[in-house]
């Protein structure tokens, strides 16, 4: 069968989803419809927008459902009369059974890491948090439990060591609509590959998680060694942004963002958090120089900038 000729559904909310959509409408792919979050308040202003694949489907006149609830009736009708050979889900809510399998070609997700490790809701974070060199993008059909269908294509991507997960984000998004493509055309020829991914997981071994990021999990450890803590602050840049609490002196303490640092290994005898007149941070081997913070009601700055408007006011640390 001709891959353009295959009536497409594509799922999925912001612009990692969006760009794909885009690479297939762009190339004369056949997307009957996007289905995608309902329109939201966001903002100070709370002014209702759309969502990325929203904003791209309509580029393409490409009709948009909005489902409150995936498992609504009307919502099912709507997908049954748009009579789909293939759907593709790409950052989008856990679809129910009843979705998933209507498609006779099936349904087929493109997920940020080389699973099976990092399944879960933040692979690019977690994978640089945990001081990987390599990551990648996976297309997989769906199957009950997430993240865990047979794999259809991988293909890795290396890890840049001062890369943040904005960076490494973007990158993956422009690979990962090369690899939708590849996949769509192969289940047009009958052709995909279907790999379980056991079959991929060592013996006496777990894959490893990429759960959601909360606050606390993006809180810094100023114990850790000073890689880890590189690692952390990089692995949460620029969204959610790993935090610390700044003890100015007597002043309160306050919660601070720090998008960007470099370790160095050294000896010292300061105790661990504290902060120099240079914001170089200790820890227990070395030091960490800070290099884009955040205070609050303040806009993101470089320690420079920061550095000519800061009073300090005693002992500094970070805790």
């Amino acid at each position: 069968m001709n891959a353009k000729d295959i009536r497409i559904i594509f799922l999925g909310t912001p612009e990692f989803a969006a760009y794909s959509l885009e690479a297939l409408a762009a190339e004369g792919y056949n997307i009957v419809a996007a289905v995608t979050a309902p329109d939201k308040p966001a903002g100070r202003g709370q002014q209702i927008q759309k969502s990325a694949l929203k904003i791209s489907a309509e580029k393409y006149n490409i009709p948009v459902l909005q489902p409150e609830k995936l498992k609504s009736p009307e919502f099912i009708d709507q997908l049954r009369e748009l009579n789909p050979d293939l759907m593709i889900v790409v950052a989008f809510r856990m679809l129910p059974e009843v979705v998933w399998t209507m498609p006779k070609m099936g349904t087929f997700n493109l997920h940020a890491s080389l699973l099976p490790d990092y399944r879960g809701a933040a692979p690019i974070n977690w994978a640089i948090i945990n001081g990987e060199t390599k990551t990648g993008i996976t297309t997989f059909f769906l199957r009950h439990e997430i993240d865990t269908g047979n794999i259809i294509f991988r293909e890795e991507i290396e890890i840049g060591e001062d890369e943040n997960a904005g960076l490494l984000h973007d990158r993956m998004m422009f690979a990962g609509a090369g690899l939708i493509r590849k996949t769509v055309d192969a289940i047009a020829q009958n052709n995909a590959p279907s790999i379980d991914q056991r079959s991929l997981i060592a013996a006496g071994t777990l894959p490893k998680e990429a759960p959601k990021l909360f606050r606390d999990t993006s809180r810094i450890n100023w114990n850790s060694d000073g890689n880890s803590i590189r690692n952390h602050i990089r692995g949460l840049s620029p969204y959610p942004g790993a935090w610390t609490e700044m003890k100015n002196g007597d002043e309160p303490a306050v919660a601070v963002k720090i998008f960007s640092a470099k370790f160095s290994n050294a000896n010292h005898n300061l105790p661990i958090g504290t902060v120099t007149d240079e914001f170089h941070v200790a820890v227990k081997d070395g030091w960490i120089a800070i290099e884009e913070i955040q205070v609050p009601g303040k806009k993101r700055l470089g320690i420079s900038e920061f550095l000519k408007g800061f009073k300090r006011n005693g002992t500094l640390r970070f805790q």
